[in-house]
């Protein structure tokens, strides 16, 4: 009900804001049928006016052949006689978006596809009932209606152990094997079980080891020293992964502060402050070349251990992987409507200009306190994360190459991308491949851990780079 309620108030926003500007603005006439059939780069007219017209300063600009720039409209000389002003649009329409949404579920099924292709292989082969009753010690604490043993602790621990290494590709069909798992625990199969909300809140937190692609694209953007967001996004996301534990936990009435789970939690902690220790002794072209060879050699070592696995028992193995991978086209085709409808509700809300709007409200507001504004700039890679991974990312790129990539509205981008996952594309794909229609209060915790994380990525800015 929370995510149809929401759902609804996307939709219903950006059509009225939309509306608003279509009806009272003169640079907004064509905004409905960006909205529909616009697409990302299309040039919109804003008018057209006579130069004899235009102001003063504005036409020495544009004699010098420089475009002239006013918030989101930019003016250009067409003739000898006449300007013209016009908008790039910076997201796609619903239709464009669409296409987007199916053309992202059929390049998931070759993923799918593999991925649970050799989950299958392991579970015939009893593999994942061997990862679950390593974990089971400290999952059957946070996880207490899921037994001991049960395959679905095997899939999450392979989901969390691919996000830790940014294998974004191979955390979603483990993620979703785990959610298919959960879901035959659950006694209500069109209601979020509490295993199910607590796994997808571990899981949009994001807790991610190494950035690496976010040093990438500092590298690219020239930045000074691309890992110095290292060790603020390894704090930010670890603590949005202890706020979402907490938050679920707090709703389930699960005592963390059980030895166990201490135990685990500052395991994890220790291992992650090594990882900090070593990485700082590496240039950013090592730290590159280390997470790939970690993260490809893990998943290489699991193919191989699972395929010797299966031979040890005697298995079919090809046979099996077959199976699996017949699942993966499955789940790709049923996920598509949630995908669709979600997909289409935040690219109203883009497009609309409702995004910017908010933007806008929030840096009046701290500037009417009388607050540093700075960390303003930095925030519509946060708005936009819960939505779009993809737009996130565009967004930190677009903060770097307007602020500098060592700016602090640009560092903070950075870590921002890295604090946390796609909650709403999260919530869509997940709940939507076992047929899941009440959420329950799983948005709102979500959310909430996102905006801890949010308030920490900040306040770490601050203590870094402030």
């Amino acid at each position: 009900m929370a995510l149809s309620r929401i759902w609804s108030a996307f939709i219903i926003i950006a059509i009225l804001v939309a509306s608003a500007k279509m009806f009272f603005t003169a640079e907004n006439k064509s905004i409905f049928s960006s909205m529909v059939t616009g697409k990302t780069g299309d040039t919109i007219l804003v008018s057209r006016t006579a130069v004899n017209k235009a102001a003063p300063g504005v036409i020495s600009i544009i004699d010098s052949n420089v475009v002239f720039t006013e918030g989101d409209v930019k003016t250009i000389r067409e003739s000898d006689t006449q300007l013209k002003s016009f908008k790039i649009q910076s997201a796609d329409g619903i239709i464009e978006t669409c296409q987007t949404a199916v053309t992202l579920c059929l390049k998931l099924i070759g993923f799918l596809a593999l991925f649970m292709g050799f989950l299958s292989i392991a579970e015939k082969a009893g593999g994942i009932r061997f990862l679950s009753r390593i974990i089971s010690p400290f999952f059957s604490k946070i996880f207490p209606e899921v037994p001991k043993g049960h395959p679905a602790m095997g899939h999450m621990i392979m989901n969390f152990s691919a996000n830790l290494l940014g294998l974004d590709n191979a955390a979603t069909p483990f993620g979703l094997k785990a959610m298919d798992s959960l879901q035959e625990l659950n006694p209500n199969k069109s209601t979020a079980s509490n295993s199910q909300i607590m796994f997808l809140c571990l899981h949009a937190s994001g807790l991610t080891l190494i950035p690496v692609s976010i040093i990438a694209l500092r590298s690219a953007a020239k930045a000074a020293n691309p890992m110095d967001i290292f060790i603020p996004c390894m704090i930010a996301t670890f603590i949005a992964t202890i706020a979402a534990m907490m938050i679920v936990s707090v709703k389930q009435k699960i005592n963390i502060f059980q030895p166990i789970i201490l135990t685990w939690i500052l395991g994890i902690s220790a291992i992650i402050a090594a990882l900090i220790v070593y990485i700082k002794s590496l240039n950013t072209e090592a730290v590159q070349q280390f997470s790939g060879s970690l993260s490809s050699g893990l998943i290489l070592f699991i193919f191989i251990a699972i395929v010797l696995g299966g031979l040890y028992k005697k298995i079919d193995v090809f046979d099996a992987f077959i199976d699996g991978a017949k699942g993966g086209f499955e789940t790709a085709v049923r996920i598509i409507p949630y995908l669709v409808g979600m997909l289409v509700a935040i690219s109203l809300l883009r497009t609309s200009g409702s995004f910017d709007a908010l933007i806008g409200g929030i840096k009046s507001l701290f500037v009417a306190i009388g607050m540093d504004t700075r960390f303003v700039d930095g925030l519509p890679t946060a708005l936009i994360k819960p939505f779009s991974g993809g737009g996130a990312r565009g967004m930190m790129v677009d903060t770097m190459k307007t602020f500098g990539p060592d700016s602090f509205a640009g560092r903070l981008s950075c870590i921002l991308q890295g604090s946390s996952d796609t909650t709403f594309y999260v919530i869509a794909v997940y709940f939507g491949s076992v047929s899941v229609k009440n959420t329950r209060y799983a948005v709102g915790a979500m959310l909430l851990a996102d905006l801890i994380g949010i308030i920490t990525s900040i306040a770490l800015a601050y203590v870094f780079f402030g």
